[in-house]
C-alpha cells in the first residue's frame, strides 16, 4: 500500500471517530438525556503508575461536562464547531496550526473561543476522547521543532519525496531540524553511544562547539527549553528502537524539572499521550542541587514562585522517588538555583572534559 493510500485510511478512520463523538450526543439526545461527555480529571492527583507501559496516565477521576449548565452547553457547542471544522479540513486534505485555529473561530459567533489556551485544551479533550493524536487531525504546532546534531542516518518522508540526512555530515551547526510528524522517519543507520536531551541554546551551541557529538559518539537533541511533542516522540523512538540511553541536561530550577519529567514519566497536561511520547529510561543528569554544593556553583536565590513549585513537586506521584526527595528538599535548604552555564566557572571546556564525562561514568553510560 502506498504511504498516500495509508494517509487517506487514517484520515477516514479519524473522520469516522471524531463525527461518532457527535454521534454520542445525538443519541443521549434521542434518549432524552442532556448531552454530555465525561472526561479524566487532568490533575497531578489524577496521575498513576502504569507497570506494563512504565508512564504516568490518567486514573479514573473523571469530570463531567454537561449542557446542563450554561458554560458546560457553551463548551459542546464549541466542541461541535470543532468537530465540524477538523472533519472539513480532513476531507480537503488540509491542515492548520493551533494558532490559527484560534483565529478561525473568530467567525464561530457563540463558538468562539475567548484565547488560545482554550481551543489548545478542547484539542487535548478530543485527543482524550478519540484515543487519536491531534496529527491525526491535520493539526500541527506553531513553533519550529527542535534540532539534533550526531552521528546518525536518517531518511525523512516529505510532500516532495523522500530525503536521506546524516545528521553530523549533511547539517551545519543548527542541526538537523526535527519535523512535527517523527513518525514518517525512518533511521538508517548509526554509530552512537548516547543521547543527550539539553535545555538551553547556549550548552547546545557549547556542546557542539567542543566537539562533544563526535568526541563520545553522541547525539545532541535541543528541547529548546519544555520540548515539542515531536521531540518527546522522537527520543522515545531513538530509545526504544535503536536502544540508545537517553540523558537528560537542564539547569537546576523546578522548572526545568518538570521539563525532565515530561521526558521521562509524560507531563499532567497531556498525560492521555504518555504512552506515546514519555521515554521511562530516561535519566536526569544535571543540573543537581547536590552538584551546586559539590562543584561549588554560582547561584542565584530561589523566588517565592520556584518554592511554591518545589514543594508542589513534592507532592506530584512523579518526583516520589529517594533521589528527586533528596534532592528537591536539600534545593528548599540552601534556598538558590543554577544553571547549567555556571559550569563555566571552571573554563568553556569543563562540562565537556570533567562535569559530563564524570557525571556518564557514575550512570555506567561512558
Amino acid at each position: 500500500m502506498s504511504a498516500e493510500a495509508k494517509t487517506m485510511g487514517k484520515d477516514e478512520l479519524t473522520k469516522t471517530k471524531l463525527l461518532d463523538i457527535i454521534g454520542g450526543f445525538y443519541g443521549q439526545l434521542q434518549s432524552e438525556q442532556i448531552p454530555h461527555l465525561n472526561l479524566p480529571t487532568r490533575t497531578k492527583t489524577n496521575i498513576e503508575y502504569n507497570e506494563e507501559s512504565e508512564v504516568w496516565v490518567y486514573g479514573g477521576r473523571e469530570s463531567i461536562r454537561s449542557a446542563k449548565t450554561v458554560r458546560g452547553a457553551y463548551q459542546l457547542l464549541k466542541t461541535s464547531y470543532l468537530i465540524e471544522f477538523l472533519n472539513m479540513q480532513l476531507a480537503q486534505a488540509r491542515s492548520s496550526t493551533l494558532r490559527e485555529l484560534y483565529y478561525i473561530s473568530e467567525n464561530w459567533s457563540l463558538a468562539k473561543f475567548r484565547e488560545q489556551q482554550e481551543s489548545d485544551r478542547l484539542i487535548e479533550d478530543i485527543e482524550i476522547i478519540s484515543e487519536l493524536q491531534r496529527e491525526n487531525f491535520h493539526i500541527r504546532p506553531e513553533e519550529d521543532g527542535a534540532s539534533i546534531i550526531g552521528p546518525i542516518k536518517i531518511k525523512e518522508q516529505t510532500r516532495r519525496g523522500t530525503k536521506t540526512f546524516h545528521c553530523q555530515d549533511d547539517v551545519g551547526e543548527a542541526g538537523y531540524q526535527i519535523p512535527n510528524n517523527v513518525d514518517k522517519l525512518e533511521f538508517l543507520e548509526h554509530d552512537a553511544k548516547m543521547i543527550i536531551a539539553i535545555e538551553t541554546g547556549g550548552m547546545w551551541d557549547r556542546l557542539i562547539e567542543n566537539g562533544f557529538d563526535e568526541k563520545f559518539d553522541t547525539i545532541l537533541v535541543h528541547l529548546k527549553g519544555q520540548p515539542a511533542r515531536s521531540t518527546r516522540r522522537l527520543l522515545k523512538r531513538l530509545n526504544e528502537e535503536l536502544k540508545i540511553p537517553v540523558v537528560v541536561f537542564t539547569d537546576g530550577d523546578p522548572w526545568s524539572y518538570r521539563i525532565f519529567a515530561s521526558v521521562a514519566y509524560g507531563s499532567i497536561k497531556s498525560a492521555h499521550m504518555s504512552e506515546y511520547m514519555a521515554t521511562p529510561a530516561a535519566q536526569f543528569i544535571g543540573i543537581r542541587p547536590s552538584d551546586i554544593v559539590n562543584y561549588k556553583l554560582p547561584t542565584d536565590k530561589l523566588t517565592d514562585q520556584d518554592i511554591r513549585a518545589l514543594n508542589s513537586e513534592l507532592s506530584d506521584p512523579r518526583f516520589e522517588t529517594e533521589f528527586w526527595k533528596n534532592e528537591i528538599n536539600l534545593q528548599l535548604e540552601l534556598n538558590k538555583k543554577s544553571e547549567q552555564q555556571s559550569l563555566a566557572k571552571y573554563g568553556l571546556d569543563y562540562v565537556t572534559d570533567t562535569y559530563l564525562p564524570e557525571r556518564l561514568t557514575e550512570m555506567g553510560i561512558l
